[in-house]
């Protein structure tokens, strides 16, 4: 039997893996803190939800979210499926879950200095020590990032030396 010689080509999972948790990390932004914890809209700094027509306005831009994450994680699905069905595509869960990592911790850094800085349209828990709270959002988005990179670079280790010998 003779070896498969094809090269392992990693950007399939990771551009999924990616796309997945950018939604996903939207998902778990959108629920947890703005419907359970209740912390923030999103356009509570600019329209605080005192009055029903506000918080009206806050639930439309909290649904147009909520709907963008669906969207990227609908695409992310298709695009994980496209990759799957590959034979030139390691399937890894190392590299698979790095990625969703990446995407989610991009999600985080990238909306924390966005909408929370620069457009100030909202912060993770208003009020005393907001920055804080900002601060460390894109902390953690920074460790997720980090922790994601090392999930990555061990998927492509182990692809490697498995050698696209899978089912």
């Amino acid at each position: 039997m003779e070896a498969d010689t094809k090269t392992p080509v990693h950007r399939p999972l990771i551009v999924a893996g990616v796309i997945l948790g950018l939604g996903l990390g939207g998902f778990v932004d959108g629920i947890v803190l703005h419907q359970i914890l209740q912390w923030h809209h999103m356009l509570s700094s600019v329209r605080p939800p005192t009055t029903i027509a506000q918080m009206k306005i806050n639930m439309l831009w909290d649904g147009l979210f909520d709907a963008a994450t669906w969207v990227l994680t609908v695409l992310g699905i298709g695009l994980l499926w496209q990759a799957v069905k590959r034979d030139d595509v390691p399937r890894s869960s190392n590299t698979l879950f790095g990625s969703m990592l990446i995407g989610a911790g991009t999600f985080d850094v990238v909306e924390g200095i966005i909408d929370h800085q620069i457009l100030g349209i909202h912060h993770v828990k208003p009020g005393a020590n907001e920055l804080i709270w900002d601060i460390g959002f894109i902390a953690l988005g920074g460790i997720l990032v980090i922790v994601g990179w090392m999930l990555l670079k061990a998927g492509k280790q182990d692809s490697s030396a498995n050698s696209l010998n899978l089912p």
